[in-house]
């Protein structure tokens, strides 16, 4: 028993843990703009977002399934955590549908039983397809479904519970104390993932007579049990959190403080619900009526939470970004260009400039990054410099795509002549961006190798090191100021990036020949340094749309 237990919970976390990551993978390349607008626009305002989320879990009937996917949204930058939060207390409105089921019809929709066939079809347009766009919706739905496996392990895990008399005893003996009750809710929903189940089994439970005969009591006792499914659920999307990124981890921590918080009050206030849900259903005492009026319950508790947190989601948010800290301004909020702006060019015009200030800033993290990650040996900083890249490639999509619809607006002459120049600086941020990745791929391959610089190796990259972090700081304060005098001491270093390119190579080939250094080594500090030059001849490109002069003849790179 034991070795099922840690056997399926061990194997069916690793694929929810895999499923997500390929779920939010194949949003992040499938969606474009088009999914992220639609998005935007049902989610602008709190109330859209709340109907969203209380829509879509009442369709699919798993609020796991519909948090799992805001956080999926949040990790792949299609929704901001502000409109998140609104669309996740709907989602716990959304939920209490599975429980009228249960007490309407005896149906429950078990999402878990299409896993398998999502896993088939996933894997058949991602593997067979042609077509990207049908390749990235595989992966998504490849994802959803390996995420759904991994939670049917898991729960298989724990089936044994389920019928185990020992169990229910232990279940119903909780329900006379209302915090052992709120427990015993909290740790039956984490090990079976599905806060509907447990629902669905205090329902039942009730309508077998096991909370006594008295429909009044019978509530009392359900409702401790409740609010404790309602805490134990939002251990799934901690789960899908964990290996996503902080504005995703901070989605799955808005879940949780909901969740808490809202049962925590309703607590207090268990027999004033029992009575009121009493006061409001009309029918008679019977099996099914009492199932049923834990379902008024269910959805009673939830609404009012929602009417008290809804037009708190900005209260909640500062709440978590005290518990999850804000790292730095890259990871802060996702590229923020409004759209209305651009009926006012001069002011759409500032907020990309500001844009594109931050996506500098990334740039310059991600140079500096795989430099120290390859000194050092340190595959953490390495394989930080990827995931910074990936929101570079976002600053230049969405950046891009706003200055080009900002260019077929009525704008003045002195605008027109910005707007290229601002689109070159922006792919020339790119570009460092790949040289960054480039000296991640030389790092990981000395790391590979167990290779090590000679100490001479070493002083001169720290020199390069140097050279490139002075550059990038005068790149980014000419950005911030917009003025040519600030740009002008990038020329300066760019032109002893050359010179140290040429001496580094020469000095690093005769190590190479007196056989201090072996080849293969002497290739790996070879490589870094031409990867830096050419970064160097970006950030001198930056600096001269700064001034003034347009001078983009790029190399064969």
């Amino acid at each position: 028993m034991i070795k099922e237990i840690i056997f399926g919970t061990a194997g069916g976390l690793a694929l929810f843990m895999f499923g997500m990551m390929l779920m939010s993978e194949g949003l992040r390349k499938a969606a474009g703009t088009r999914l992220k607008d639609i998005l935007e626009s049902m989610t602008e305002r709190r109330l859209f977002g709340f109907l969203v989320g209380a829509g879509i879990t009442a369709l699919i009937q798993s609020s796991s399934a519909s948090t799992v996917m805001v956080v999926g949204f949040v990790n792949a930058g299609l929704l901001s955590l502000k409109q998140s939060i609104a669309v996740i207390i709907g989602t716990n409105v959304g939920t209490t549908a599975t429980a009228w089921l249960v007490s309407l019809s005896g149906f429950e929709f078990k999402i878990s039983s299409y896993a398998l066939p999502a896993v088939a079809v996933g894997f058949a347009c991602n593997f067979f397809a042609k077509k990207r766009k049908i390749k990235n919706i595989g992966e998504i739905i490849l994802g959803f479904g390996i995420l759904f496996v991994g939670i049917s392990f898991m729960k298989d895990a724990f089936s044994g519970f389920e019928n185990s008399r020992h169990a229910q005893e232990l279940f119903i003996s909780a329900s006379t104390r209302p915090w052992l009750a709120l427990v015993a809710g909290v740790v039956l929903t984490m090990l079976i993932q599905s806060s509907s189940a447990a629902v669905a089994s205090v329902q039942l439970l009730a309508a077998g007579g096991a909370f006594g005969h008295s429909w009044e009591a019978a509530l009392a006792l359900s409702i401790p049990f409740i609010l404790g499914s309602n805490i134990g659920t939002t251990i799934t999307a901690q789960l899908a959190a964990l290996g996503a990124n902080r504005n995703a981890r901070r989605a799955a921590m808005a879940h949780t403080l909901f969740n808490v918080i809202g049962s925590f009050i309703f607590f207090w206030f268990i027999d004033w619900a029992a009575h009121l849900v009493v006061a409001v259903t009309p029918w008679k005492l019977g099996p099914t009526t009492i199932a049923a009026s834990i379902a008024v319950a269910h959805s009673s508790l939830k609404i009012c939470e929602a009417v008290l947190f809804l037009p708190l989601t900005g209260a909640l948010e500062k709440v978590v970004y005290f518990f999850i800290k804000k790292k730095d301004d890259l990871e802060a909020v996702y590229v923020v260009l409004d759209k209305h702006l651009l009926d006012t060019p001069v002011i759409a015009l500032e907020q990309a400039r500001r844009e594109i200030v931050r996506m500098a800033q990334a740039a310059r993290d991600a140079l500096l990054l795989s430099i120290d990650g390859l000194l050092e040996s340190d595959l953490k900083k390495l394989g930080s410099v990827q995931r910074i890249e990936d929101y570079i490639d976002m600053f230049q999509f969405e950046i891009t795509a706003y200055l080009s619809e900002l260019s077929r607006r009525e704008i003045s002459d002195e605008l027109s002549d910005t707007l290229p120049v601002l689109l070159h600086t922006v792919n020339d941020l790119e570009r460092i961006g790949d040289h960054a990745v480039n000296i991640v791929e030389i790092g990981e391959r000395k790391i590979e190798h167990k290779l090590t610089f000679t100490g001479k190796a070493v002083s001169e990259a720290n020199l390069l090191r140097q050279e490139a972090a002075n550059m990038s700081e005068i790149i980014l304060e000419a950005l911030k100021k917009n003025t040519p005098a600030a740009a002008v001491p990038a020329l300066t270093i760019e032109n002893n990036l050359n010179t140290m390119q040429r001496d580094l190579r020469r000095s690093h080939v005769k190590r190479m020949g007196s056989g201090e250094c072996d080849p293969l080594t002497g290739l790996i500090f070879i490589d870094l340094v031409d990867n830096v030059e050419k970064a160097g001849d970006h950030m001198a490109n930056i600096a001269q749309a700064v001034i003034g002069g347009l001078q983009w003849d790029y190399e064969e790179e």
